[in-house]
């Protein structure tokens, strides 16, 4: 479990090394850390695309992931942009995963409602977060105090069908999703932004939950 801690870690100071989708990703400075920044693709600037960066050597089925993440919309961007910003796991191909992420732009709005859609899960492909949302309202979101462009230490514990996110060192989960949508799975980590985001990355460990004798 160590070893695999470090070398989660040591990615993100090489981000060559990712496999990013949609995008690239560049060494950053921000808020005084040492980070990762993630960039929307030339000519996607408009579009309604995410942007994700695989970690290579993370397969990860259960246990416990933590980073560091800033959102903040881009400049030039509309009023929807929220600075969508966190974390994908059990990732295949880019394509099928489960995410967590943040708008926090939302966390200190004066709408209560919007305020409610500040941390969010969805999972792809087919349950996107309009859909979860008409379907299921307020189970897949919730409130967390949030500002855009600042650090958010994000915390994941997975399990089985089942997840919690942390959100600033939190003692009670801020979201449980007790019926992930994919099942028992595994795959990659990734860190993920939504297009319209400047978004930023430090910190990243990944804990595989203990395995007992096989």
């Amino acid at each position: 479990m160590l070893a695999l801690i470090l070398v989660a870690a040591s990615l993100l100071g090489s981000p060559a090394r990712l496999q990013v989708l949609n995008g690239t990703v560049e060494k950053a400075t921000h808020q005084g850390r040492d980070a990762v920044k993630l960039i929307i693709a030339n000519g996607k600037e408009e579009s309604d695309e995410d942007m994700m960066a695989i970690v290579p050597g993370t397969d990860f089925e259960d246990g416990t992931l933590e980073v560091d993440v800033s959102g903040a919309p881009r400049p030039g961007t509309g009023p929807s942009s929220k600075g969508f910003v966190g974390v994908a796991f059990r990732v295949k191909d880019g394509e099928n995963f489960e995410l967590l992420y943040i708008r926090p732009v939302n966390g200190r709005v004066q709408d209560q409602a919007m305020r409610n859609h500040s941390t969010q899960y969805v999972s792809a492909p087919g349950f996107g977060w309009k859909k979860l949302r008409e379907e299921h309202p307020w189970v897949y979101e919730s409130y967390a105090d949030l500002e855009p462009g600042k650090w958010t230490h994000l915390k994941i514990v997975v399990a089985g069908e089942k997840a919690k996110l942390y959100v600033n060192g939190a003692r009670q989960p801020t979201l449980i999703v007790n019926d992930l949508k994919r099942g028992k799975s595994r795959g990659s980590v990734a860190l993920w932004g939504h297009c319209t985001t400047d978004a930023y990355f430090a910190n990243l460990k990944v804990s595989p939950a203990n395995r007992g004798p096989g």
